[in-house]
């Protein structure tokens, strides 16, 4: 008999895998296979190789390999919460990926594959939750990232390339040990007055998002109604937040 090895995981079959395809809110077909026990890439899932999301999050893999790139339709890809410990370099043919999450794992600097500033149409990276002592410049590739997760690592400072991409609007880089001098200075960014201000256009919320300020607003309405104004003052009604302490630059506070 042999040395007991570590746990197997669940077996996934190309039956399993089928029956595990559903079909995502724009008509895309997404393979879901989170929260399986799934200790090795299951090969069988090659041949399913078409789908245009893969879902493994949640699961015990350790490496993804080479054959990812099979997938070349693959939009989406979700590997968090796993304990991968280095990606594949294949992953920078995946042209068509708009969303990577490799947040919750064991992965390092040294195996960020460089190839990862290939993915031109990535929108949303999620490297959260990593063991990353620095964030390598030629991700200031990525001109189309619109979200970036670098919270709960072992960063010291992120490159100016990255923080200045062009259509970044959210950037998260919460627990990491900045020195203090860089949590002053460097952190008091565009991005940062941004998601504080709030000037936003409606077209440009989603639909959770927009809803939730047009309830804020219904409850600010009522208030107005209840609570009698002690003298007349000049309304506002398109400020998205209560005007307490802006009296010269109204315009600013409006929605465009």
């Amino acid at each position: 008999k042999g040395k007991a090895k570590g746990p197997k995981g669940k077996k996934i079959t190309l039956k399993i895998a089928k029956n595990s395809i559903r079909i995502s809110y724009d008509g895309g077909r997404r393979l879901d296979l989170s929260k399986m026990g799934i200790t090795t890439f299951p090969k069988c899932i090659l041949k399913l190789a078409d789908v245009d999301e893969l879902d493994l999050s949640r699961n015990m893999l350790k490496k993804i390999p080479n054959s990812i790139e099979k997938f070349q339709k693959l939009r989406w890809l979700d590997l968090h919460s796993n304990q991968l410990e280095e990606l594949p370099k294949t992953i920078g043919t995946l042209q068509n990926l708009f969303y990577l999450n490799i947040c919750n794992n064991k992965l390092t600097t040294k195996s960020l594959p460089e190839e990862l500033h290939l993915l031109k149409n990535l929108r949303f990276l999620n490297l959260g939750l990593n063991c990353l002592e620095c964030i390598p410049s030629n991700l200031g590739a990525l001109k189309e990232l619109k979200e970036l997760g670098l919270f709960d690592n072992l960063l010291t400072t992120i490159p100016n390339s990255v923080k200045k991409l062009p259509k970044l609007n959210k950037l998260n880089a919460e627990r990491n040990p900045f020195p203090d001098s860089i949590k002053k200075e460097e952190f008091v960014d565009p991005i940062k007055r941004i998601e504080t201000l709030y000037l936003v256009q409606e077209k440009d919320l989603c639909c959770s998002c927009l809803k939730t300020c047009q309830g804020e607003k219904d409850k600010m309405n009522k208030l107005k109604n209840i609570i009698p104004s002690p003298s007349k003052k000049l309304s506002f009604p398109l400020l998205l937040t209560p005007n307490s302490t802006a009296k010269d630059n109204q315009e600013h506070w409006r929605l465009k």
